[in-house]
């Protein structure tokens, strides 16, 4: 069997014979090799190199608002589960003291182009303590008039007037949690949201002016099937939504405790699940989607389509995006920040953020400062993951290197690659093909000198 992506087709033999288990790159070093050797003052440092530079890049800054009021039993996102709205005014005390510590830090002339919330379900929060959240974050950052300002949204939390009220504190983008609109999926993952709520947020979402509306489906719930997830696709697909985002559930009840409340019986097979990737694939671009990369769908007029038509595109934390030059700045409990050659993580829980806070200290837990062969390596895996070219001459200039004897080993691996016409290998670029596009974490993987060493992590098949 094979299926269609514009002007080529992929067998399930390929497919099959490249999917193997790997990271999906958001960044790299991937977070599973940050270490606690990386202090609060390696941050620092990093931030005060920046200070007074011509070439310093924009902000983009990411806030982690963890509170939920129930629990989604696939997820493994960072939250607290709690019906106690008292404990959003300590949080976003401790937020604003965070901001203010890195804010010092950074120099007067940064501008920030994003901002995204995340959680957690930022709209846990009520009318009034997003419009004190949002006071805090202009407190300490100026936004340019363009800039994007995007939130995550839990259907069920939505109020009438929140999405105006959204829209009139700045947001212009959001995503909306759908996952599935099969009832027996809802019941078996603890997620009730009928269709006709998710249908009115859209459209509410429209009237308050957002340019950009973004929905999140997971493939390989319990009790899925390909009838019906594909009535769901239809179901999503008459709402029009401007981003699609199409990601795989990964069961790890070993790491996330949720997990263990699914019955692992219920889940579909390993056979199932492609089946159900393909069928979703054809689905959306039957429906006039253009294939971002990965997971990521869009319409043709959509931002993320033009960058990567035009080669702007990147990735981060947030997925793929079209702000590439940013430093990203993140804050609350397990935000990662990206700040020139390092990263970093806060600590994980809400106690261990406020005491360090109290300390007049920043609640970092671990990082990573890249080293000159790291960033060169970031360069070409991040490129290979937004399926532009790389363009030796381009590198070698940039990183003082001969690409054919830095890369000889690397180089011999991408063979099978080529030869399956996943990408084409000459004497001046490595391009990724229309049929290589959805193996790009693969190829990617080959540039990776972490991969196959000792990891905490329990990587995601590629498809």
């Amino acid at each position: 069997m094979t299926f269609p992506l514009p002007d080529i087709e992929i067998s399930e033999a390929l497919i099959r014979k490249f999917d193997t288990l790997g990271p999906r790159y958001t960044s790299y070093p991937t977070a599973d090799r940050f270490n606690t050797g990386f202090s609060e003052q390696s941050y620092i440092g990093h931030l005060e190199q920046r200070v007074g530079k011509p070439d310093n890049p924009p902000l983009s800054i990411y806030v982690h608002l963890p509170f939920c009021e129930s629990l989604c039993y696939f997820c493994a996102c960072n939250k607290i589960i709690t019906k106690e709205h008292s404990r959003i005014a300590e949080y976003l005390r401790y937020l604003d003291k965070e901001m203010a510590l890195v804010a010092a830090h950074l120099g007067s002339d940064r501008k920030a182009v994003q901002l995204h919330l995340g959680g957690g379900s930022p709209t846990f929060l009520t009318a009034d303590e997003l419009s004190e959240l949002m006071a805090i974050v202009r407190r300490h950052f100026n936004f340019t008039p363009e800039a994007e300002l995007g939130i995550e949204i839990d259907p069920r939390t939505l109020k009438d007037g929140t999405l105006a009220l959204l829209a009139g504190l700045g947001f212009n983008r959001n995503s909306f949690g759908v996952q599935d609109f099969d009832p027996a999926v809802q019941q078996a993952v603890n997620r009730l949201q009928p269709l006709e709520m998710v249908e009115k947020a859209v459209a509410e979402s429209r009237q308050a002016g957002f340019e950009s509306v973004n929905a999140d489906l997971i493939y390989g719930l319990p009790k899925q099937t390909l009838e019906s997830f594909g009535r769901t696709l239809d179901s999503l697909i008459t709402l029009s939504p401007d981003r699609i985002a199409l990601y795989n559930y990964a069961h790890l009840p070993q790491r996330f405790k949720a997990q263990r409340l699914i019955e692992a019986k219920d889940l579909p097979s390993a056979e199932e699940r492609l089946q159900i990737f393909l069928m979703s694939m054809r689905r959306l671009l039957d429906a006039g989607y253009v294939y971002i990369g990965l997971d990521h769908f869009s319409k043709p007029d959509d931002e993320l389509n033009k960058a990567r038509l035009d080669k702007s595109l990147h990735r981060n934390f947030q997925g793929y995006t079209t702000r590439a030059e940013c430093d990203l700045i993140g804050f609350g409990v397990s935000a990662i920040s990206k700040v020139g050659t390092s990263y970093s993580q806060s600590v994980r829980t809400v106690s261990a953020y406020y005491a360090t806070l109290d300390l007049n200290r920043l609640p970092l837990e671990k990082g990573f400062s890249l080293s000159a062969d790291d960033v060169l390596r970031r360069e070409i895996i991040m490129t290979l993951m937004c399926s532009a070219p790389v363009e030796f001459a381009a590198i070698e200039r940039d990183h003082g290197i001969v690409f054919a004897d830095y890369f000889a080993p690397e180089l011999a691996r991408l063979q099978p690659y080529a030869e399956a016409g996943l990408i084409t290998l000459d004497a001046d670029a490595i391009r990724v093909t229309p049929k290589g596009r959805m193996f790009v974490r693969a190829s990617g993987m080959v540039f990776d000198t972490y991969f196959g060493q000792p990891t905490t992590s329990t990587y995601s098949k590629l498809i």
